[in-house]
């Protein structure tokens, strides 16, 4: 009998349906757990359950019930105090819980890049209702960037330009959140050249950076991103350097997604997450190991010799418009009809207006040739109402 180690996933969405692959590949057995049946990694796993994940009992009990060899958190919307129990009890958590617990609101993780680490962050001020918002605001200095402390996929981020637009970003950060909680943060807004992701690896042969994905967003969530993306060199090595001080202060093993902007003379820390990150999708077609593959290798403890980019690629995703009970995509044929155009199509059960339903996938000659053919195969996809 074969004894495989045992992962179990919380949070089944489309990045988490990429660990599992990967994690069969090398031999894990897998349990994908989430919110709701039929989620992208449940259609892949050995095993799934249905819990609510900030519910400290449901969690505690499916767990206690699997007695996984790892815990491996895909979102943020984790009862992870409960968690931290739980590794103190012997469990192992991905990195490690203390990392799950910290990077689950942007506050936590604020306060450790900027004022313990001292790594450069945009101005921040954080607020619990409307009127310290509005102050806040006004504090900063308009333009401001608004967010909720804790979203999924970005939800909820917005520009504030003016006080005209105070009461819609307030309403935009308050549905945008994933628990129920005013507090949100105020940032400053900097007028940076590009933002990159920077996903960096704790292994057993050390820390690892991918080369740096480039990417645009818009309302916090990525809406394109291509690797490589060009740096100067003293942009790289103060990238990495951030990447790794960061990474380095959660500790544990497995990706991380660093995002950064950059300025003309200055390299500035955004955030972190503990897991594969969607901008990194793009690596499933750009490097030699895809960012869910360097995630398997680093939590399972095997080696990773080198990372290199394989061919320029960039990615698209395909977002819904509108919530359909059933629905059913067209143009799958046509996309990929692009040259080195790859499709991955994530099987969600309902749509929701913003979901990431898909995501084409290009390679070319040049960055710019891979991004025209993941444009030209997204604008084939369509999702239509059954």
């Amino acid at each position: 009998m074969y004894l495989a180690k045992k992962l179990l996933l919380l949070g089944s969405g489309e990045l988490g349906k990429e660990v599992i692959i990967e994690a069969q590949r090398l031999g894990a057995q897998t349990i994908a757990v989430d919110r709701y049946d039929h989620a992208p990694a449940m259609q892949v796993a050995h095993r799934s359950y249905v819990i609510d994940m900030l519910d400290r009992q449901a969690l505690r009990e499916v767990i206690e019930r699997e007695k996984p060899d790892l815990i491996v958190p895909e979102i943020e919307a984790i009862a992870t105090a409960e968690l931290v129990k739980l590794e103190e009890e012997g469990y192992r958590v991905i990195p490690t819980a203390c990392a799950a617990q910290l990077t689950m609101d942007r506050e936590g993780i604020r306060r450790l890049a900027s004022e313990t680490l001292g790594l450069p962050t945009a101005g921040y001020r954080f607020a619990d209702t409307y009127e310290q918002f509005t102050q806040a605001a006004s504090e900063m200095g308009f333009p401001c960037v608004v967010k909720p402390l804790m979203s999924s996929s970005g939800k909820g981020q917005s520009v504030c330009r003016s006080e005209d637009d105070l009461e819609r970003c307030w309403a935009i950060a308050m549905e945008g959140g994933r628990v129920q909680q005013a507090r949100v943060i105020v940032e400053e807004f900097i007028s940076f050249e590009s933002e990159i992701t920077l996903l960096t690896v704790r292994s057993v042969n050390g820390t690892l950076f991918c080369p740096p994905i480039g990417h645009i967003q818009k309302d916090g969530d990525y809406i394109e991103s291509w690797q490589p993306h060009v740096m100067t060199e003293v942009q790289i090595a103060e990238a990495k350097r951030i990447a790794g001080v960061i990474t380095d202060a959660l500790g544990g093993a497995g990706i991380f997604g660093v995002e950064l902007f950059l300025a003309k003379d200055k390299v500035y820390f955004s955030e972190v997450s503990p897991r594969p990150h969607d901008t990194g999708l793009v690596t499933l077609v750009s490097q030699n190991l895809s960012e869910f593959a360097l995630h398997v290798r680093a939590i399972l403890g095997y080696p990773i010799p080198e990372i290199y980019v394989t061919s320029p690629g960039a990615s698209r995703p395909l977002k819904a418009e509108t919530e359909l009970a059933a629905y059913k995509l067209e143009g799958i044929g046509e996309a990929l009809s692009v040259p080195q155009t790859q499709l991955r199509v994530f099987g969600k059960p309902v749509t929701k207006s913003g979901r990431r339903m898909a995501v084409t996938l290009s390679t070319g000659d040049t960055v710019i040739e891979a991004r025209e053919r993941a444009k030209k195969a997204l604008d084939q996809l369509r999702i239509i109402g059954e």
